[in-house]
């Protein structure tokens, strides 16, 4: 009797809390898998993963010049392919692995402890975990294009493995991981514009300058070998972009629905606005303009996705169309460096800009949702965004460098002047892909 009327008592107690203090007794209930939120994240990181392959790889497989046309698709699909095997081992650990304000730790090195029951949120916890596997695949992919025609492949290999794991990781654990130094200030970057697009950009121009410039290059004419490829390339970007943006609210709700659709409303003003930028300053508009427009506006709305509203998203795409425009054409030729397919120009200046203005649109007297962390004005987000800035900058862009000269110290980074002007389809990979 005794038992059962402390049982009875403690079934009592539990209600009364219940009823006086919902949120306390809610706050620690056990997550629950969500089946509708479940099914959307299985799709995002479907979308993200067809971003590189083949998104991205077309996109800059169509930039290059013939011979070097097989090169950079396989040196997209190799990055795929050893991101993922590094993620398992200690990427999702050094970025997810636990609390800490620079990284993660090793508590979930070859993804320990990971279940079938396992949750992250109400999804699953290695539907999680592939989805920021993927962002880990596209992030150092993108440095392909600042060095493409003239890089090693055993060089490439090395540097990408070096670089995620003392960069990316890392930045990565900062900006998302549980006690992350920028997370805690409040830093608002939605679906990557620091940690994927600001990092990848400025290591991407580092290693443009490393390697110096391409043979003949500015005065040899290298046109782009088939900007039908890169018009493909940009089209599955653009379609997996609504992944890599609405995906990372990791929950199918209204956030992920206006993620979505100013993802869509920036591109499309990006483009146009590349596009009328060209056509006012060269007298016609490009294929390879409206293109390089649409991924700018892309970048830009990244960090902004989560934070802003249409009328935020009309303005970062104008933004970024112009602001890429001018810094991959006159200031690329006024500095004079060889980045290869504009890597600085349109992820890092796209990304800044995305970055800087989602301090501004989140206001919510501007159609946002409000300020991260405690920051109660425009001029204290915008602050935030940029100690997020200059850290990525300066660590990725320091770093890099650092790891730039040491693979070259070990192997060589550069390909000798005769197999470069054979080309890296023969001379790295012994196949010819003029045919494709």
């Amino acid at each position: 009797m005794q038992m059962r009327f402390r049982s009875h008592s403690l079934i009592v107690l539990i209600i009364l809390l219940a009823v006086c203090f919902p949120g306390q007794v809610l706050a620690e209930e056990a997550p629950v898998l969500n089946s509708g939120d479940t099914a959307w994240m299985l799709t995002a990181t479907a979308l993200v993963l067809f971003m590189t392959i083949p998104g991205l790889s077309l996109f800059y497989a169509g930039m290059v010049r013939s011979k070097n046309v097989l090169s950079v698709l396989m040196q997209c699909f190799a990055i795929t392919s050893l991101m993922t095997v590094l993620w398992v081992i200690y990427g999702y650990s050094v970025a997810f692995g636990g609390a800490g304000e620079y990284w993660g730790g090793l508590s979930k090195v070859f993804l320990n402890g990971m279940t079938v029951d396992s949750l992250s949120g109400s999804i699953p916890e290695s539907v999680f975990m592939t989805f920021q596997m993927t962002f880990a695949i596209i992030t150092p992919a993108l440095i392909v294009g600042a060095f493409a025609e003239r890089m090693k492949f055993s060089a490439i290999l090395i540097f990408m493995a070096l670089w995620f794991t003392i960069v990316y990781a890392p930045v990565c654990h900062w900006v998302w991981g549980e006690g992350g130094w920028l997370g805690s200030k409040g830093i608002l970057d939605f679906a990557g514009g620091t940690v994927v697009h600001i990092n990848a950009g400025i290591a991407g121009l580092v290693a443009a300058i490393v390697l110096g410039k391409r043979k003949g290059y500015p005065e040899k004419h290298m046109p782009p070998h088939n900007l039908g490829y890169t018009l493909m390339g940009a089209s599955m970007l653009w379609f997996g972009w609504f992944g890599f943006n609405a995906g990372s609210e990791l929950a199918a709700d209204g956030t992920a629905g206006m993620a979505m659709a100013v993802t869509q409303i920036a591109t499309a003003t990006a483009a146009l606005g590349w596009m009328f930028c060209e056509w006012i300053g060269h007298g016609k508009p490009s294929v390879l303009g409206i293109a390089s427009g649409a991924v700018a506006g892309l970048v830009a709305i990244t960090p902004a996705s989560g934070a802003v509203g249409p009328m935020g998203a009309l303005a970062i795409g104008a933004a970024a169309g112009v602001g890429c425009f001018l810094a991959s054409t006159k200031i690329k030729r006024l500095i004079g460096y060889d980045d290869s397919l504009d890597v600085f120009g349109v992820h890092a200046v796209g990304g800044i800009i995305g970055a800087l203005l989602t301090g501004v649109f989140c206001a919510q007297s501007l159609g946002g949702v409000g300020f991260g962390g405690d920051n109660i004005s425009i001029g204290g987000q915008v602050w935030v965004q940029l100690i997020g800035i200059t850290a990525t900058v300066v660590y990725s862009g320091g770093v890099s460098f650092v790891i730039l000269k040491a693979v070259d110290a070990v192997v060589g980074l550069r390909v000798g002047d005769d197999e470069e002007t054979e080309g890296l389809d023969l001379s790295q990979h012994d196949e010819r892909g003029y045919n494709l």
